[in-house]
């Protein structure tokens, strides 16, 4: 079973991290939409404190998550996905359309992506946990490969005490190195999920371009695509109070 964090009341609503993510990245989020909804913030195979497991791709994980609302009952859920988890809960709105009720995608569409994580696997991989690093030490490794402050710190959020003295990384970095081709895979040719779909985007970023348009409108015929000026793809992260107005505008519009 996944790792979660449930808070609140009301229809439920669940939120899927990106890739080395975990759901502490959507804590302060959380307990915002917390006011409206039951928000169920989870932690995907092979992140955070759920599994690890030799298996990873987009079908398990949705699958992951389809059993995860089984077991708790769930049904007529919303669901937010950024990056990673974004393409986990289109996945999961396509496969089980009769789960979802409303669909937010952040910053990810679709579409294959080819792989662009090399320099920050290259930081993780270099980190030897053996010589017992402090936090500085692990920082100071990782700034050689990843010099953006930002990213550095999301990925040492996943550092925690093993043991006494004993630093890891939270989420299975050995899977990640030998399957870092699923996160790029696309979307099925046929998948589509017929009700109402929002895409939020990154001004800043090129996750989604005006000429991805046509590929997410022919999967989810009912979406509307806006954008966040001066962000980047940690869109929610740079700008919570705009994504956060977005997001309940649209989980609050009837139709």
């Amino acid at each position: 079973m996944l790792f979660s964090k449930i808070e609140g009341s009301g229809k439920p609503l669940l939120i899927l991290h990106g890739f080395l993510g975990m759901s502490d990245n959507w804590k302060t989020l959380g307990t915002q939409f917390a006011t409206d909804f039951q928000v169920h913030i989870l932690d995907l195979r092979n992140h955070g404190r759920s599994l690890h497991s030799e298996e990873f791709s987009y079908e398990i994980m949705a699958q992951d998550v389809y059993e995860y609302c089984q077991a708790h009952n769930l049904a007529n859920i919303n669901i937010i996905g950024h990056s990673m988890g974004g393409k986990v809960a289109m996945l999961l709105a396509t496969t089980h359309p009769e789960l979802v009720d409303k669909l937010i995608v952040a910053d990810i569409g679709p579409k294959f992506y080819p792989q662009h994580h090399q320099d920050i696997l290259a930081g993780l991989n270099a980190v030897d946990f053996s010589k017992k690093p402090s936090r500085g030490d692990v920082e100071e490794i990782m700034e050689q490969f990843v010099p953006d402050f930002g990213t550095r710190q999301f990925l040492m959020k996943n550092l925690y005490w093993q043991e006494p003295g004993q630093l890891a990384f939270r989420f299975n970095l050995a899977v990640f190195n030998n399957k870092i081709e699923e996160i790029g895979v696309p979307l099925p040719e046929n998948s589509v999920f017929e009700k109402p779909t929002l895409f939020i985007r990154g001004g800043n970023s090129r996750y989604i371009l005006d000429s991805d348009f046509e590929n997410i409108k022919k999967h989810f015929p009912d979406s509307s695509i806006e954008t966040i000026p001066n962000v980047g793809h940690w869109l929610h992260a740079e700008n919570p109070a705009e994504f956060y107005q977005k997001v309940t505008s649209f989980l609050k519009e009837t139709r």
